[in-house]
């Protein structure tokens, strides 16, 4: 088995909302987290991620978030999932496109422009959730604006050479098994995040490896 844990600690900076933050859930149960911890199992040397993400930021807002941070640091490995609250509150898919061009350029140059070093995760569905249907949102709708949402995200991470991995499928279990969403009806559980990590570790693993 490869073995990191003799060098270097690598760092892992991921950016998001309340999907990245993990609402709802305990600390260890968010999925940074949850990839973190897998990857120490495996031997890989990995410091306790760090989040920028707050529940119900929009593309706009996580943009500001960063300004604000002033962080000049790099980092050995980025994520990116962000866009449901644009969704949610009915913004402009082109404004999406543009600030989540930007947002990814952003990701890029914390990795010190080493994009093979960024991935994005999908929007996940929130319209199969018991929230949308306690407060009697239209499911397809949701479906189709977000499919639109993470096929331009997609687009996007293909052209600047950034890995993409679609959760949105793992979303839409929650429509038949409760426990892979919170108490609150609406985020998902550390089950679901678990799904998640699983879809990108493989990547992630082969990635901090080569380093």
């Amino acid at each position: 088995m490869f073995n990191k844990m003799d060098q270097s600690t690598l760092s892992f900076l991921a950016l998001g909302d309340s999907y990245t933050i993990g609402e709802a859930v305990p600390e260890n149960d968010r999925w940074p987290v949850q990839l973190v911890e897998k990857l120490k199992v495996a031997g890989i040397s990995v410091a306790d991620p760090e989040i920028i993400a707050t529940t119900g930021w929009t593309t706009d807002e996580l943009q500001k978030a960063i300004g604000e941070t002033g962080d000049t640091k790099t980092y050995d490995l980025l994520s990116l999932l962000i866009g449901v609250n644009n969704q949610y509150r009915g913004y402009d898919l082109e404004v999406y496109k543009k600030e989540f061009k930007e947002l990814l350029d952003q990701a890029i140059a914390f990795a010190n422009e080493k994009p093979e070093n960024v991935f994005v995760i999908s929007i996940p569905d929130y319209g199969v959730t018991p929230f949308a249907l306690e407060h009697n949102l239209n499911p397809e709708k949701i479906a189709d604006e977000l499919d639109q949402y993470n096929l331009e995200a997609q687009k996007i991470a293909q052209s600047k050479g950034v890995a993409f991995f679609d959760i949105t499928e793992w979303s839409k279990g929650a429509k038949a098994d409760p426990s892979l969403v919170t108490s609150d009806g609406l985020h998902p559980s550390g089950k679901m995040y678990a799904n998640w990590v699983d879809t990108c570790y493989a990547w992630v693993y082969e990635n901090l490896s080569c380093q």
